[in-house]
């Protein structure tokens, strides 16, 4: 069974000190449904940058149609994955079977995303002898 995700939009706040502050008036607002005092569970956690993933996804768009290495990039995703071992082990038919881990903001912190993002770029470069900077010069 899949963890189903949280139905409450999720608040970003800034570190004051000691003091978490919404970051922006919508989140400030969400804190004020509670009442002043109220114990309120908080999961600290770095939020995505979503520039570096919308630069993922344009960069494998890119590569696949430089090479045709895969059908889309979606496809060619799924196999950064698994040849870069960001992935989750499930047991089928009594083997365990690798299948590719998800990259969604809510499964994978900023830190592990870019750990994903190096390592990623690296297996494109030693596979398919692509970097970001060669699609930069044939865009220009």
């Amino acid at each position: 069974m899949s963890k189903k995700p949280s139905e409450n939009p999720p608040i970003y706040v800034v570190r004051n000190g000691d003091r978490l502050v919404g970051e922006m008036e919508m989140d400030r607002d969400l804190i004020r449904q509670f009442p002043d005092g109220q114990r309120i569970r908080v999961d600290l956690r770095t939020g995505r940058v979503p520039d570096r993933l919308r630069f993922y996804w344009a960069f494998l768009r890119e590569v696949v149609k430089s090479t045709g290495c895969a059908p889309t990039e979606k496809a060619l995703h799924q196999m950064v994955k698994l040849r870069t071992g960001f992935t989750d082990d499930i047991i089928m038919g009594g083997f365990i079977v690798k299948v590719p881990s998800s990259i969604a903001f809510e499964n994978m912190d900023e830190p592990t995303f870019g750990e994903f993002l190096r390592e990623a770029l690296a297996f494109i470069a030693s596979e398919f002898g692509i970097t970001p900077e060669q699609i930069k010069e044939l865009a220009a």
